[in-house]
């Protein structure tokens, strides 16, 4: 390892990532690395990391080599490695066009949740082709305080709870995963959504996203709010013929969501990067021992 390491930093919705650029996948990045890393007091502070690695070079995503050439190995903020990330697709996507590795227009991006297909727009946005949505079978509850909610058990390569309410101050402040039950219901942990409506085809959410905490938005996050959206609203895709769409406010922007008729998602919003710099590879490793 050098004793400097590139990384920038960016932001979808405000959504925000320590971007290392890898390529070989040369850099040994261990959780509490991720963590120290993350950290908004001692570190550079981030939601998650993308770790930007050749699908050839990364065990994970070899077998998607073929298809995409760039693997997004995606960790939480506490370190832990996480499926998806649809805000971080499109920063990812931000940062392959400002190093000069692909332009505007479509490209694939290997990650743990699939190949994502991605469309870099002239006009800065950036649509995520986010896959289908599994709704997998059972009843499940949310719960804040002395207050529950039945929640819509959506999968979009990551797990979600979304959870309709009259008010997202009844959210609680998120700071720890709301209990959800059955706890069997989600083995590895889940992102709950609480989400209210705006108007037609128009909802906003809160949400605490595994291993994060509250963000400031979450693409897959929005994706589930949508799709939980059309299937209470009577408008499921697959049903009507008819694509659905929602606007989907995020405390830090807003993102729209189209399921189509072969319930395909595509998700469009901003993708920013604000920043770059060097990481003190000696500061990292005492961080990280610490």
């Amino acid at each position: 390892m050098s004793t400097r390491i590139a990384f920038l930093k960016g932001h979808g919705t405000e959504n925000d990532f320590v971007i290392v650029p890898d390529p070989e996948n040369a850099i040994d990045l261990p959780p509490a690395a991720v963590a120290a890393l993350c950290d908004r007091r001692a570190g550079i502070g981030g939601d998650g990391l993308l770790h930007v690695v050749r699908s050839a070079a990364h065990p994970e995503a070899e077998g998607m080599a073929a298809g995409a050439e760039w693997f997004m190995d995606y960790r939480n903020g506490d370190g832990s490695v996480a499926e998806m990330c649809g805000n971080g697709v499109r920063v990812f996507a931000r940062y392959l066009q400002r190093a000069g590795h692909v332009t505007e227009g479509d490209l694939a991006v290997a990650t743990r949740g699939g190949v994502k297909t991605v469309h870099i727009a002239k006009d800065g946005d950036v649509t995520v082709g986010m896959g289908r949505a599994l709704l997998p079978e059972g009843d499940v509850t949310v719960r804040v305080g002395e207050r529950s909610w039945p929640a819509r058990n959506v999968n979009m390569g990551n797990p979600h709870a979304v959870a309709f309410v009259d008010d997202l101050s009844h959210a609680g402040d998120l700071l720890s995963p709301p209990p959800i039950s059955p706890a069997a219901a989600y083995p590895d942990g889940v992102n709950v959504e609480f989400v209210v409506d705006r108007g037609p085809g128009h909802v906003a959410l809160r949400v605490h996203e595994r291993g994060s905490g509250e963000t400031r938005s979450c693409g897959t996050g929005a994706c589930a709010v949508a799709v939980a959206a059309a299937r209470r609203d009577g408008a499921d895709p697959a049903a009507t013929g008819a694509p659905a769409t929602y606007t989907v406010d995020v405390p830090g922007g807003t993102l729209v969501i189209t399921e189509r008729p072969d319930g395909e998602i595509e998700m469009t919003g901003p993708a920013v990067i604000v920043a770059e710099g060097e990481i003190d590879a000696d500061w990292l490793e005492t961080a990280t021992s610490a």
